[in-house]
């Protein structure tokens, strides 16, 4: 028997179907290993130990894989083909070693780009070792992340309260975001006028121009600066006839992108699907992972993560066969188009990413594959056969026409494609708005031709600011300077806005204030390790690590000696000296200047105070220079809305959507106690009468401006029916419910994920979750342990949600964390079972009901006393003993309800 060992249980599943019975495939789930969250887990003093564990989610599946290992012949450890691939591969064969389970098992590194049949038995069947190089570069990286963020993080916690951590990727990133930001800020708009022409040839054709040359001289940017020069040259213009003087041809050729890399991959598909980062590369994984086709799972594209633009030359030869049969020779070239990677470690640069097979046309799989998923596989297939289609050509035309003296000069300019080559397929995005220019066509003109002239149009405009990065324009600045990998981007984005750094505006980053204020922190007393030259050569320097051309552990010892001097020297600054520092930094941002020219610093409360930076058990605040005398303050950021609701729409009251085509009625958004909803009518009927509308929640993850008409109609609509079992026939719903989006399936319910949508999720999916659950739920145990001594029941061990436990009866006792599960014996399992047993009799729940019993009976004997001793005085005695019958009456009862109070108690 052999082991293969891969890191997602989707893989697992593929693959498996391509081995014989001579194969088991497990998954890994990711990382079985990572350092540990505390101080010391990395230790620079110790030549850079490290320290590993295992939590207890991936110890039920390193058991698995061990069990396995014990009568393996071979492991194969065939992770994904990169740095993080080999690190996995590395950190099970290390744990597999420390359990001394392999003896003399023979353990080899296989990978393939593409989960194929093909592939997969062709790397079986050409194993290797694996990578040092590569283990150390992750290594090394893995270090450097942590001794940056659990050096720097404690200080920003202490002189910056309200701080969440510093990253070494991630504060670069977060510079960016908040540099460009102060470039808005800073801009100061400049005003400049053009002035258009309507103009027709001799044939009386139109086409428009636009003035270039006054008096003879050419005119820049801001040439007319204002509406005086302006209607000076309207004025120049109107009293002059034109005629063609020059005409000039030119043919250009607009090559294809080559396919896609991760960046540009990422970078695409926000700007063409609207996802983010984590959404492609999530999408990306199922694509890569497999999808159910037919009754068959198969990868449907290469590995997502690579730097590599190069195909294999099979892949280009189905693309270019296809490219023959579908569009003609006209669109072949000559010979097959060669791209070149620019990664600098060709150990990463694997292949582009490309569909597994050319032949697959995105209409063929569409039924199988979700909303998303389809979206993302078409566009990496278009953009597949069109690096390798004709290149387009382009007439491009240039008049320029002149009055009679000549001193007065207007261009036309316009561009016809003459042939349409990749463009037939696919287009590229670009990230500005610039016009097409293959939209612009000029009606014939010859030279010495007149020109018509018809309405004089000065027009004003103001110089724009930068523009705000998108996802896509992010990740390209972050490629271009070297910081980091495209790998990471993702996950680097997303931290940013879990932590309340940046925030999403209509798709740019947007720098909240927590964000600006550290990032002057860095960059006042960490400049260097923030800035994009230092970050780019780090990781260029790891780059050197994999390449086998520098050493780990001297990279680490270089950067750590100036790092940690840089971090002891801030350690003895005083807040004063920090709030200085940032107060001066964030003056213009949080302090703007005012049309008036009044001081913004001064105080609104008593007047002569000066308002400055300050700092605040929860973090930093703007504060009156008077204080205590003066207690005036007011926070960074005045909005304290949701950024989301606001950029809904919900900041003024329910948004409407449409009607409902089938009722007539409103369809809105809205903002409830609980969150955003949508709302089909409104209450009719008044009183007992009345009835409420449907309404349906948005569900976790869901944007409220991304909430269409369409879309809400199909959330009014759920539960929604998936389609019959293939199993039952009986129908799976999906739906959302008191706890979130869910599957049904006659009698059991499984919750969806973030990774899915209620809306799109589709029949395959739906069941695999289902049987996933399934599988769950009646999970047998491990493994038998023996029988318990007092009464002959058997002790079982099972791998729980919260780790493996051993099981007696009803009872379960969880093992304690250092135990591994392997190595449980009878008597220990006996042992954690009586325990738990006798503190289960222990509760103090269960003591409260028979104390309030015992109290009621005191009561009651007292009360008889009482009565007894009493009965020979007045009346009024009697009337005592009466009300002591009562409350012991009621003090027998109360042993009824405490059982009740018991099970809602907060002992339980």
């Amino acid at each position: 028997m052999h082991l293969v060992i891969v890191e997602s249980p989707a893989k697992a599943k593929t693959i498996n179907k391509y081995l014989g019975s001579d194969f088991q495939v497990l998954a890994s789930y990711g990382h079985i290993r990572d350092l540990p969250a505390k101080d010391g887990s990395v230790r620079p003093d110790e030549d850079f130990a490290m320290d590993w564990t295992v939590d207890g989610k991936s110890e039920r599946h390193i058991k698995e894989i061990v069990s396995a290992a014990r009568t393996a012949d071979t492991v194969f450890l065939a992770t994904d083909p990169d740095r993080e691939g080999e690190a996995i591969s590395w950190h099970v064969l290390e744990e597999l070693r420390r359990r001394r389970v392999l003896k003399d098992t023979d353990v080899k590194r296989v990978t393939f780009n593409a989960i194929t049949k093909s592939a997969v038995m062709d790397a079986i069947a050409n194993p290797r070792d694996l990578d040092q190089e590569l283990i150390e570069a992750y290594l090394a990286r893995r270090a450097l992340d942590y001794l940056v963020g659990f050096t720097l993080s404690p200080v920003l916690w202490r002189k910056l309260p309200g701080s969440r951590s510093a990253g070494r990727v991630q504060s670069v990133a977060l510079r960016l975001v908040c540099e460009r930001e102060a470039e808005i800020e800073r801009f100061v708009p400049q005003e400049y006028w053009t002035v258009d022409v309507a103009l027709k040839n001799k044939d009386g054709q139109p086409f428009s121009g636009r003035l270039t040359h006054l008096d003879g001289q050419k005119l820049d940017k801001f040439g007319l600066k204002d509406e005086a020069s302006a209607s000076a040259a309207k004025a120049a213009i109107e009293a002059g006839a034109f005629k063609v003087a020059q005409v000039e041809r030119k043919q250009s050729r607009r090559n294809p992108a080559p396919p896609f890399t991760t960046s540009t991959l990422q970078q695409e598909a926000s700007r063409k699907l609207h996802f983010s980062a984590k959404q492609t590369m999530q999408t990306a994984q199922r694509l890569y992972e497999g999808v159910d086709i037919g009754g068959e799972t198969v990868g449907l594209i290469t590995y997502m993560r690579t730097d590599g633009v190069q195909m294999a030359p099979e892949a280009i030869e189905s693309a270019r066969g296809y490219i023959g049969r579908e569009f003609g020779k006209d669109y072949l070239p000559g010979k097959a188009r060669e791209y070149k990677t620019k990664a600098k470690n060709a150990q990463e640069a694997h292949e582009a990413i490309r569909p597994t097979e050319i032949m697959r046309h995105p209409s063929t799989v569409a039924r199988s594959l979700d909303r998303d998923q389809f979206r993302l596989y078409e566009l990496i297939w278009k953009r597949t056969v069109a690096s390798q289609m004709e290149s387009a050509v382009m007439d491009q035309v240039a008049v320029d026409m002149t009055d009679g003296s000549g001193k007065t000069t207007l261009r036309a300019n316009g561009s016809v494609i003459r042939f349409d080559g990749f463009l037939k397929l696919y287009r590229e995005d670009r990230d500005d708005d610039a016009e097409d220019e293959s939209s612009r066509i000029l009606p014939p003109l010859n030279e010495n031709d007149p020109v018509e002239r018809g309405k004089v149009t000065p027009e004003q405009h103001f110089t724009q600011p930068p523009p705000r990065y998108t996802e896509a324009s992010l990740v390209k600045k972050m490629e271009e300077l070297g910081i980091g990998r495209p790998s990471t981007y993702a996950s680097v984005l997303a931290v940013l806005q879990d932590r309340n750094y940046v925030k999403l505006e209509q798709r740019r980053f947007v720098p909240e204030d927590r964000g600006r204020v550290v990032t002057a922190f860095l960059e006042s007393f960490f400049n260097r390790y923030v800035q994009y030259n230092f970050t780019a050569d780090l990781e260029n320097q790891l780059d050197d690590i994999s390449g086998g051309r520098a050493d780990w552990k001297e990279v680490l010892r270089l950067f750590w000696q100036d790092f940690k001097a840089a971090v002891e020297d801030i350690q003895g600054l005083r807040v004063s000296d920090v709030l200085d520092a940032l107060d001066k930094d964030l003056g213009p941002h949080l302090f703007p200047s005012r049309e008036d020219g009044t001081d913004p610093r001064v105080c609104p409360s008593c007047s002569d105070g000066r308002l400055s930076l300050k700092l605040g058990k929860f973090g930093a605040f703007i504060g009156c220079s008077n204080y205590p005398e003066c207690r005036y303050t007011r926070p960074l950021a005045e909005s304290a809305g949701d950024p989301k609701e606001e950029q809904a729409g919900l900041a003024e009251g329910p948004k409407l959507l449409g009607q409902d085509p089938e009722t007539g009625k409103d369809v809105t958004l809205r903002k409830g106690p609980y969150g955003v909803y949508v709302q089909l009518g409104e209450p009719e009927g008044e009183g007992k009468q009345k009835t409420k509308p449907k309404r349906a929640s948005l569900p976790r993850g869901m944007d409220p401006a991304d909430v269409d008409l369409e879309k809400a109609l199909k959330l009014l609509a759920l539960p929604r029916k998936v389609g019959p079992h293939p199993e039952t026939g009986e129908p799976i719903l999906a739906g959302i419910g008191r706890f979130g989006p869910y599957l049904k399936h006659g009698d059991a319910y499984k919750s969806i994920g973030k990774d899915d949508d209620v809306l799109e999720i589709g029949l395959n999916r739906a069941v695999v979750l289902l049987a996933e659950a399934k599988t769950r739920k009646t999970a047998k145990p491990l493994k038998t342990l023996g029988k318990h001594p007092d009464d002959s029941v058997e002790i079982t061990l099972h791998e729980g949600r919260y780790g493996p436990y051993v099981q007696h009866n009803k009872t379960r006792a969880t093992l304690p964390k250092d135990k591994d599960p392997e190595t449980v014996t009878l008597d220990e399992a006996v042992e954690l079972i009586n325990a738990k047993a006798a503190k289960g009799g222990k509760k103090p729940a269960a003591r409260k009901a028979p104390a309030k019993k015992t109290a009621a009976k005191k009561a009651d004997a007292e009360g008889s006393a009482t009565t007894a001793k009493k009965a020979p005085a007045k009346k009024p005695a009697a009337k005592k003993a009466t009300a002591a019958k009562k409350t012991t009456a009621a003090a027998k009862k109360a042993p009824a309800k405490a059982p009740a109070r018991r099970k809602t108690g907060t002992d339980e």
